[in-house]
């Protein structure tokens, strides 16, 4: 019955899958910023939305108010980038980066810097202060709005990045005494567009947790679906690579230095952090979604693909089956490979 319900759930979220945001979301967002006092930001979206916002599941922009496009005209297509970004950053994400953090954006090689404090009663970027609460947030495209446009020449601020986050992965301090239920963390992964690690939550990890810290890992349903075909291919080792035993915000994440690896709940995998840019990822992997939720005990985290083993070319025939096959096979295939 659990299994028919999921499947049920699979086919259902499969009708609405699109590798970019919906043209609903751009339109109901226009009339939000227009509504809100944004006209000039309103109808910018509307027209360049296809080249503004990455195609991908979720995306943050921050619109300029319309005193700042009177002032400055209307800006060129490298500075709107420059007011976008492939991450979907809750404005609690932004609260917890430390001074100097830099989000990228959808202009090449140029980052946001973060120039406020976590005690600072408002989030700046760049020292442009952004609006408290978003102007619009549909769970896959967030706004907020800034009084002025943001500087492309901003100098980048000295980060001190710590090698070892203090995050509990350590055998000694996974204990938690946290609640046990994972409702409140799938139905935000429902609200947001991820409804097959949603429905990996209430199923596969009932009776799994066992009073530890933890992180999941949650790629879109489009990536999961394109990677294993159907429901019936996804196998336990596909939802467990995408567990870690610990609690990892977004926050300690940024803190790790490259070539950091991070233990999962499947023996023998593990995760590589290492940043293109200023980009953060994980096995190759970008973070499109940072602390879609989080807990005492528990964070999600959206991802833009699915995990896979970091092989050479000699495994790649293998690994390319990886889904179809065992957890037997996987796990042999985990242990000639190098991470």
């Amino acid at each position: 019955m659990a299994y028919s319900l999921l499947t049920s759930l699979i086919i259902f979220c499969l009708f609405s899958l699109s590798s970019s945001l919906p043209s609903q979301t751009i339109l109901d967002a226009a009339e939000i910023l227009s509504d809100s006092g944004y006209v000039s930001m309103s109808l910018t979206l509307e027209l360049v939305s296809q080249t503004l916002l990455p195609k991908s599941p979720s995306a943050t922009l921050f619109a300029a108010s319309d005193a700042a496009f009177i002032e400055s005209g209307q800006p060129p297509l490298s500075l709107l980038q420059f007011h976008s970004s492939p991450l979907a950053l809750s404005f609690e994400s932004l609260r917890s980066l430390p001074v100097g953090a830099k989000i990228p954006t959808m202009f090449a090689n140029h980052s946001l810097i973060v120039t406020s404090a976590a005690s600072d009663s408002q989030i700046s970027l760049n020292n442009v202060n952004i609006t408290s609460s978003p102007l619009f947030d549909d769970g896959s495209l967030i706004i907020f709005g800034v009084d002025k446009f943001f500087d492309l020449n901003f100098p980048a601020l000295g980060l001190t990045r710590s090698p070892s986050p203090n995050t509990g992965c350590t055998d000694d301090a996974i204990a938690s005494s946290g609640g046990d239920s994972f409702d409140e963390a799938s139905g935000v992964l429902r609200s947001r567009g991820y409804f097959v690690m949603a429905s990996f939550l209430d199923l596969q990890l009932l009776g799994f947790r066992d009073g530890t810290k933890m992180t999941v890992l949650a790629p879109a349903d489009e990536v999961m679906m394109d990677r294993v075909g159907n429901f019936s291919d996804i196998s336990s080792s596909i939802f467990l690579r995408h567990v870690l035993p610990c609690k990892v915000s977004w926050s300690d994440l940024v803190n790790f230095d490259d070539g950091s690896m991070l233990p999962t709940s499947l023996e023998g995998f593990t995760i590589n952090i290492t940043r293109s840019g200023d980009t953060l990822k994980l096995n190759e992997v970008s973070v499109a979604f940072p602390d879609m939720y989080h807990s005492d005990w528990l964070v999600v985290h959206g991802l833009g693909e699915v995990l896979t083993l970091l092989v050479g070319p000699e495994q790649a025939a293998d690994s390319s089956s990886e889904t179809g096959g065992s957890k037997t096979n996987e796990q042999t295939a985990l242990g000639n490979s190098e991470f």
